[in-house]
């Protein structure tokens, strides 16, 4: 049986107890659970390695082996797999309650914007927030955040999601705002809405059904390409062309990377519509 590295909670030493008998390895785990602590980290193919993906604050992890001052985990939110500075994550888990809504923003000492900020997160950040000061929320992790860039409940359309997100730096294995790529920007849309999405745009177009025509919310695959699309001519994608997020007519992308040798097109995936979702 040949498994997928990106998604094998295991490393040459340890595997989580769940792939005892599938995967001969020394040692099993449990593992035991960890959330991100900073802003943004690279989930690493190895300590010091190379950057997968990336995962934002207060992502949800388990760890399966700690390596000097590395982690090696499975992210709750897709099940993707790699290192982490073992420094990024703590034990502390409070009860998750609102994510950050806005494209970023910024965590201060005190409720007031005038203060310095203390870190900027990223939109997709997940938050525990304890109470409400003025128009700032509250965080059991200290600081505070302006109430009008945190939400409680999923979003209802991915595509005004990845428009908010117009003009972010291109960035391979990108998930933030300071740099995300074009799986990075479906996965932050559709997660957004309370759609489970995979981190890859293979694991992405594998998840979902096909679909003959174009609508508002489906996706559109490339080889290592993926865009959502807004309407049935027009689409938005992070994408190399313009180091950007951008939209687009569909027709005339499709003319410009057949052109390129970027093809062939692979046709049109539909995500169920969104759906109501606690945070999990």
């Amino acid at each position: 049986m040949t498994l997928d590295r990106r998604l094998t909670p295991a490393t040459d030493r340890v595997a989580l107890e769940c792939l005892a008998g599938v995967l001969e390895r020394p040692a099993y785990t449990p593992g035991h659970a960890a959330r991100l602590t900073v802003p943004l980290a690279d989930l690493m193919t190895a300590p010091e390695g190379r950057r997968d993906r990336q995962v934002n604050f207060g992502a949800d992890v388990t760890v399966i082996e700690t390596r000097g001052d590395w982690c090696f985990v499975q992210a709750a939110l897709d099940g993707y797999c790699g290192w982490l500075p073992a420094a990024s994550l703590g034990r502390d888990l409070p009860p998750i309650t609102h994510r950050v809504t806005a494209p970023a923003t910024h965590v201060y000492p005190a409720p007031d914007m005038k203060q310095r900020e203390l870190a900027s997160l990223s939109i997709g950040a997940r938050l525990s927030v304890t109470g409400a000061e003025g128009r700032f929320a509250r965080l059991a992790t200290g600081g505070f955040v302006p109430a009008q860039h945190v939400g409680d409940g999923p979003a209802t359309d991915p595509v005004p999601v990845a428009e908010s997100l117009l003009g972010t730096p291109y960035l391979w294995g990108g998930n933030g705002r300071w740099g995300i790529d074009c799986s990075g920007l479906v996965q932050a849309a559709l997660t957004a809405c309370g759609i489970p999405c995979p981190g890859d745009s293979d694991l992405q177009r594998d998840a979902f059904p096909a679909a003959d025509d174009i609508r508002r919310g489906d996706l559109l695959f490339w080889p290592g390409h993926v865009a959502l699309a807004m309407s049935p001519d027009r689409m938005i994608h992070a994408t190399a062309f313009a180091m950007a997020v951008i939209a687009e007519p569909i027709a005339g992308a499709l003319a410009r990377i057949d052109a390129g040798g970027d093809g062939p097109f692979l046709g049109i995936r539909r995500p169920p519509l969104a759906q109501p979702a606690a945070l999990a």
